[in-house]
């Protein structure tokens, strides 16, 4: 934005407080005037001695007030120009030093404007408006930094995954062209198989992107009805794997998108069938409510889990390939996805390993209504030791 060259600050200040001293030393001269040099007559007059002896000394000099104001006023402006340049040169001094962590400040800005956002301001001493300016700027400069690394590791993962199905159909296509005799349907399958695998992801960056925005109209989801509906799309996959889906819970009433809360109760639930036992396993599917908040929980049977290995399930691309049972890898954006609509909707996703094997996912949604504190002691899970909180 252009804007006219104005007054710096420092001399803002400058002329300030010389102003406030100039001020203050005319009402100090006034105060002398009205209290001191009022009360002085104009002409004092002395009755004369009609014979005064020899030895009588002559009557004192009075001064009257004429001739105290010819003394005054000299030495009033005096004193007035004193405290001029007293006040300019202090001020400048003090606002300098007043204004140095500003300094500081506006340098880290332009630091952090450039690109360089691990620059911090660090700003000593104790605590004032100054650093608290700085501390808030340090951590949001920390958070940009973080969110900077993130989406370049993010955009890195992204290509790689989005080159890899480009590179095999591109090595089909030329192993075809090299030789006509090779199988043309099992060629297709392969090329329908991958295209079909790059749609998924690439539809699933556009869900990403667009739960990160939070481009999207609310309304009251009851997470109860979302459950059923989830579970029973999914049902001819459990089947399929020899599976069990349970759901219960309460109603439970959030405020968000009834789409984008589908597709992250369904990739949950997704998650819990692929990430199971090859046989005899189970997917639990509750629902609970709470004093301020609303929960979905999916829970599964499976291996064993490390919390180390749980801490890293909701990174991008992430897929945990030790708990991976059969040939659906998925494309990794599954519990990344969860993530990103349960905070789009001002919720947490908490992530915890199975006693017995398995995983614990929790997702808490604010409530849409007030709702009596003696429902938030029902079935409420206690976050232990493994726990994490994405």
């Amino acid at each position: 934005m252009n804007r006219e060259p104005g007054l710096s600050v420092r001399l803002k200040l400058t002329l300030s407080y010389a102003g406030f001293l100039m001020l203050a030393g005319a009402l100090l001269l006034a105060v002398v005037w009205v209290f001191l040099l009022r009360y002085v007559p104009t002409v004092i007059d002395i009755p004369p001695q009609t014979s005064p002896p020899p030895w009588t000394p002559a009557p004192p000099f009075v001064p009257s007030r004429s001739d105290l104001v010819e003394a005054f006023l000299p030495k009033a402006a005096l004193v007035l120009g004193f405290l001029l340049v007293f006040g300019l040169v202090g001020g400048w001094i003090l606002a300098g030093r007043m204004l140095a962590p500003l300094t500081r400040i506006t340098h880290a800005t332009r630091l952090a404007a450039s690109g360089k956002l691990s620059h911090r301001i660090g700003l000593e001493g104790r605590d004032d408006e100054f650093r608290e300016l700085a501390d808030a700027f340090d951590t949001m400069l920390t958070r940009l930094e973080a969110h900077d690394a993130e989406q370049r590791r993010f955009a890195a993962n992204a290509s790689h995954e989005l080159r890899t199905p480009l590179a095999i159909t591109h090595t089909l296509l030329d192993v075809a062209r090299n030789d006509p005799s090779h199988n043309t349907v099992d060629l297709l399958e392969r090329l329908h198989f991958i295209n079909t695998r790059a749609i998924d992801l690439t539809e699933a960056l556009l869900l990403l992107s667009r739960a990160n925005q939070r481009s999207f109209a609310r309304e009251e989801v009851d997470l109860s009805l979302i459950a059923e509906e989830a579970a029973e799309t999914l049902l001819p996959l459990a089947e399929k794997r020899g599976l069990t889906i349970t759901t219960s819970g309460d109603v439970a009433t959030a405020l968000g998108s009834h789409a984008l809360l589908l597709q992250m109760t369904t990739n949950l639930v997704h998650n819990a069938i692929v990430h199971n036992l090859p046989e005899q396993g189970t997917v639990w599917v509750t629902t609970s409510v709470h004093p301020r908040n609303v929960e979905l929980t999916v829970e599964n049977t499976g291996e064993q889990l490390s919390p180390r290995l749980v801490s890293t399930l909701a990174e991008p691309f992430q897929r945990g390939t030790e708990r991976i049972v059969g040939d659906h890898a998925g494309v990794g954006l599954g519990l990344a996805i969860v993530k990103s609509i349960a905070e789009a909707h001002d919720g947490t996703l908490t992530l915890a390993p199975g006693a017995t094997g398995g995983l614990r996912v929790a997702v808490r949604l604010p409530t849409s209504r007030g709702v009596p504190a003696s429902l938030g002691d029902r079935g409420e899970h206690v976050p232990g030791q493994d726990d994490v909180r994405i």
